[in-house]
C-alpha cells in the first residue's frame, strides 16, 4: 500500500474536508489503542471545527461488516483509526499495521507502521503533543507487546489493582496504564447508558491515561456494572459504602477473577495445555471459563511457565490460531525467528491444494454476515467493493494487479457471463425496454453489454444483506469466486513477534476440510518448525560456548 506523507497540516485534504463536514463519527478498534486513537484524533477533527458527535468500536471478522451503517451524504463525517481494513464510506483513515486493505482511492490517509495508532495521530498527525509523551509511551508498549522495554513483569499485566506509589511517580503511572488496560478490555463488551462503555469513554474523555482511568472506574461504579457480576464480594456498606472502598472492592473482584482463570488453567496443563521444548501448546481458553469479567488474558501462560520462547493458541472452532514470543524473556524470541514469515511459508506449503479449492461470493458473505450484532439493511454488510479489496491482488502501491485483458487476476466469474445469465434480461416489458434505450441514446450512453449488466448485476445483488437473497440471486452469487489460498492468505498476517493463520472467513468448512482439523494441522507444523529453529539455536549456542572455553584455555597459557 502506497503510503500517503502526512504534511505538516496533518491530515491530507483537511481544510477541504473541514468545509464539505461539521460532524464527525469515529470507528475505531475494540483496544487500548483503538480507545487512545480515537480520543486522539477526536481533539484533532475538534481543532478544525468539526464536532466528533458519536463513536462506534469495530473488529475483526465477522463484526466488522455488522456496524452500522453511515450516511456519508450527510454532514456526518465516517472517520477509521487504528484499523487495517478500510471500507468505500470511510473519509478518513489512519492505522499503523504493516498493511491495510479495502482503502478506496478517495480516502484521505494516514498509515505509518509504528508501535501504536496513537503515536502517530498525537505526536506526529497533529502539530503538538495530545497524549503526554509518558502516556504515549505505555500504550505503545501494550499495543507492541514489548514489556521488557520497560521491565514489565507478567504479573504486572496481570494486575488489575492501582495504587499510588509516591516514592516512584513513573513507575505508578506505568502501573496506571497497565491497570487501565486491564479494565478497560475486561469491560469492553458491557454498556453504560445504553452505549458500549469504550465508545461512551471515547466521547467524554480528554487525551490522558489518567482520564480514561478515572472515568472508566465511575462509570463501572455509576452503572452499577460490577453488583451484576457473577462473583462479586457482598458488603454490608451499601450505598453509604465509601467511593475508595468500592474501587478497591471492584479491583480485588477482577484480580480474583484473574486468578481464579490462571488456577484453572495451571490445572489444565497437560491437558488443553501442554508445553513440549520451549513451547506452550494451548486450545483457546485452555479449558478455563472466560464467563467471569476480567478473567481471560492470553499471556497468562507464560507466567506459569516463563521458560517458554513461544505459544501457539489455536480456537479451532472459528479457525484461528496465534503464535507469540515469550514477551517477557530478555531475548524476546530466536535470532533469525520471524513468525510472519514462518507463518507464509506454511501456508505456501498448502498452496496448490488450497487454490483447488473454490470459494463461492455467496458463502463468504454468508460467512461475513453472520454476526450476532448484524442488523439486516442497518448494518453496512458485506459488499462487492469489500470483496474486491480485501481478496483482489494488488502492487506495492495499493491498486489492483490485472492481467493483459483487464481481469482481476484471482477473480472468477466477474468478467464471463454465464451461458445460464446470456439470455436474461432484467425482466422489463419490451415497451419498458425500448422506452430505456431510447433514454440512454439521448443520454449519450452506449446499451450496455450483457458482461456489463451482468457485472451491475452482482454489484446490486451484494447490496442486500444475506439473508434477504432470494434463490435466483443466491445463483448469481454462487458464479463468482475465489480460491481458499487466496482467502487464507488476505486475512493472515503479522510480524516477527506475534501472528495470525486465519480461516474463519470459510466458515466452518471447506473442501475436504473442517476448519478445526484444518487449524490442527497447521498448528501441528508450526510447533514442528519452532522446534527445528529452537534445536538449532540450542546447537549454536553449544558450538559458541565450546570454542569460547578452549580461546579462554588458550589465552591463560
Amino acid at each position: 500500500m502506497k503510503k500517503q506523507l502526512i504534511k505538516e497540516s496533518g491530515i491530507r485534504d483537511i481544510n477541504d474536508i473541514a468545509k464539505r463536514y461539521n460532524k464527525a463519527k469515529i470507528y475505531f478498534h475494540i483496544d487500548l489503542d483503538g480507545v487512545t486513537s480515537a480520543i486522539a484524533m477526536k481533539v484533532y477533527l475538534e481543532s478544525y471545527g468539526i464536532e466528533v458527535v458519536d463513536a462506534e468500536t469495530i473488529q475483526y471478522g465477522t463484526d466488522e461488516f455488522a456496524i452500522k451503517k453511515p450516511d456519508a451524504s450527510g454532514n456526518v463525517m465516517p472517520v477509521l483509526v487504528d484499523f487495517a481494513h478500510g471500507k468505500p464510506m470511510f473519509k478518513i483513515h489512519t492505522d499503523h499495521h504493516d498493511r491495510q486493505a479495502g482503502v478506496e482511492s478517495g480516502t484521505s490517509t494516514s498509515f505509518r507502521h509504528a508501535r501504536s495508532n496513537v503515536e502517530t495521530i498525537s505526536g506526529v498527525i497533529s502539530t503538538y503533543d495530545l497524549f503526554p509523551p509518558s502516556d504515549i509511551k505505555i500504550i505503545s508498549t501494550i499495543d507492541s507487546a514489548n514489556f521488557r522495554a520497560m521491565n514489565i513483569t507478567v504479573r504486572e499485566v496481570m494486575n488489575y489493582i492501582f495504587k499510588v506509589e509516591k516514592e516512584s511517580p513513573e513507575r505508578s503511572n506505568i502501573i496506571m496504564g497497565l491497570v487501565t488496560n486491564k479494565i478497560l478490555l475486561a469491560f469492553k463488551n458491557k454498556e453504560f447508558e445504553g452505549k458500549n462503555i469504550l465508545e461512551r469513554l471515547v466521547l467524554i474523555c480528554t487525551p490522558s491515561l489518567k482520564n480514561i482511568y478515572n472515568n472508566l472506574i465511575r462509570m463501572i461504579m455509576d452503572s452499577g456494572l460490577m453488583d451484576k457480576v457473577k462473583g462479586f464480594l457482598n458488603t454490608e456498606l451499601g450505598n453509604e459504602e465509601p467511593k475508595g472502598d468500592k474501587i478497591r472492592r471492584i479491583q480485588q473482584q477482577l484480580q480474583k477473577h484473574g486468578e481464579t482463570y490462571l488456577e484453572k488453567v495451571r490445572g489444565n496443563i497437560g491437558k488443553q495445555l501442554k508445553y513440549e521444548d520451549g513451547i506452550i501448546i494451548k486450545d483457546g481458553s485452555a479449558g478455563a471459563s472466560m464467563a467471569n469479567v476480567g478473567s481471560y488474558d492470553r499471556y497468562v501462560a507464560f507466567e506459569l511457565i516463563p521458560d517458554a520462547d513461544f505459544q501457539v493458541v489455536t480456537w479451532g472452532s472459528v479457525g484461528l490460531l496465534q503464535v507469540s514470543c515469550n514477551p517477557y524473556k530478555e531475548s524476546r524470541g530466536l535470532k533469525g525467528v520471524d513468525l510472519g514469515k514462518m507463518n507464509t511459508e506454511i501456508l505456501n506449503n498448502h498452496k496448490s491444494e488450497l487454490e483447488g479449492i473454490k470459494t463461492t461470493l455467496l458463502r463468504l458473505k454468508e460467512v461475513a454476515e453472520s454476526s450476532k450484532k448484524f442488523v439486516p439493511y442497518e448494518s453496512v454488510g458485506f459488499t462487492f467493493q469489500d470483496f474486491i479489496a480485501l481478496y483482489s491482488e494488488k502492487d506495492e502501491n495499493g491498486k489492483v494487479i490485472k492481467d493483459k485483458d483487464g481481469k482481476i487476476i484471482n477473480i472468477k466469474g466477474y468478467f464471463d457471463v454465464p451461458e445460464k445469465f446470456k439470455n436474461f434480461t432484467n425482466k422489463k416489458s419490451e415497451e419498458e425496454n425500448k422506452k430505456s434505450e431510447e433514454e440512454n441514446k439521448k443520454k449519450g450512453q452506449k446499451k450496455m453489454t450483457p458482461l456489463k449488466f451482468w457485472q451491475n448485476l452482482i454489484r446490486k445483488t451484494m447490496m442486500k444483506p444475506f439473508v434477504g437473497l432470494t434463490d435466483f440471486e443466491q445463483s448469481i452469487l454462487k458464479e463468482v469466486y475465489i480460491n481458499a489460498y487466496d482467502v487464507i492468505k488476505n486475512n493472515s498476517g503479522g510480524h516477527k513477534c506475534i501472528t495470525n493463520f486465519q480461516a474463519s472467513a470459510l466458515g466452518g468448512g471447506f473442501g475436504p476440510y473442517k476448519t478445526t482439523e484444518f487449524i490442527g494441522m497447521i498448528k501441528d507444523e508450526f510447533v514442528e518448525k519452532l522446534k527445528n529453529e529452537i534445536q538449532k539455536e540450542k546447537k549454536q549456542n553449544i558450538d559458541e560456548n565450546y570454542f569460547r572455553n578452549i580461546i579462554k584455555k588458550i589465552m591463560k597459557g
